[in-house]
């Protein structure tokens, strides 16, 4: 498979130039971008594939959240239960049909360059494999059934993108990401479902999420849910986890809340030796 890198990344920033790259959050998410293909690369040369998957991993970061713009200019939120499955809509802007070959509806996107930026994929024969990856990457977990090869992919963009998404939720300010109040952040406390979730180690669901620190919390929960070692080495090298489970609340339950995650993730993060 040959890659036009150039292409690819002109397209990009024209794509996202037809928003407002002054707003925060869709500036983070043209960063977040941009090392989320770095990522996927990167994992994909550390299990030794070849430098064609390579460039396929790397394209994927560079689709995976194409779907995030336009869910921003319409919902005005990056929180999928109150707008739309971003993963989704950018499988349907970047490629216009369902993998069932489904006429998916077209008019969720107004930028006139949607669908363009694929074209500079030389091999099309790869479509099936990197709509499937962008479509699930945000899902709770990679469907059943899927071949080895495409599953693996798959695990490879979920996995870069937690690992920045980490990164994301630290040098982002959370009022922006979670459209809360730092009021609200420093006196919010970690529901129950969402502390025993965490320590039974596994990512947190969606639909137990309550309060802006359940978000905090439930993103951090994502380490449990890594499958390459690079990954965890990543997130090991970076201690952004760390840093973020030494959230500066106001709130005294919170604060011993935040010590039994660190302690818990410290633990399984041993493991992982």
């Amino acid at each position: 498979m040959q890659i036009d890198r150039e292409n690819v990344l002109r397209e990009f920033r024209e794509y996202t130039d037809a928003y407002d790259a002054s707003d925060e959050k869709t500036a983070l998410k043209i960063k977040h971008t941009y090392r989320v293909a770095g990522l996927c690369e990167q994992i994909a040369r550390s299990e030794e594939m070849t430098r064609e998957e390579q460039e396929l991993a790397w394209l994927l970061g560079m689709f995976h959240d194409i779907g995030r713009f336009e869910q921003l200019r319409q919902y005005h939120t990056f929180i999928d239960a109150d707008s739309v499955d971003h993963a989704a809509l950018g499988a349907e802007i970047l490629f216009g049909t369902g993998i069932s070959g489904r006429q998916e509806d077209s008019e969720h996107s107004q930028n006139k360059t949607e669908g363009r930026i694929r074209q500079y994929v030389a091999d099309k024969s790869e479509d099936i494999l990197l709509e499937t990856a962008v479509r699930v990457h945000s899902a709770y977990r990679v469907p059943e059934g899927l071949d080895e090869r495409t599953s693996r992919f798959c695990h490879i963009l979920r996995d870069a993108d937690k690992i920045d998404i980490l990164r994301v939720n630290l040098e982002t300010p959370l009022e922006e990401i979670y459209n809360t109040t730092r009021e609200v952040l420093a006196h919010a406390e970690v529901t129950e479902a969402v502390m025993e979730s965490f320590q039974e180690r596994h990512a947190t669901l969606r639909s137990l999420k309550r309060t802006p620190v359940d978000h905090v919390a439930g993103h951090i929960s994502l380490i449990y849910e890594l499958v390459f070692p690079e990954s965890f080495r990543l997130v090991k090298q970076q201690g952004y986890w760390e840093k973020l489970l030494q959230f500066p609340s106001e709130n005294p339950k919170t604060i011993r809340q935040f010590a039994r995650l660190r302690e818990e993730m410290q633990k399984f993060l041993n493991t992982k030796e």
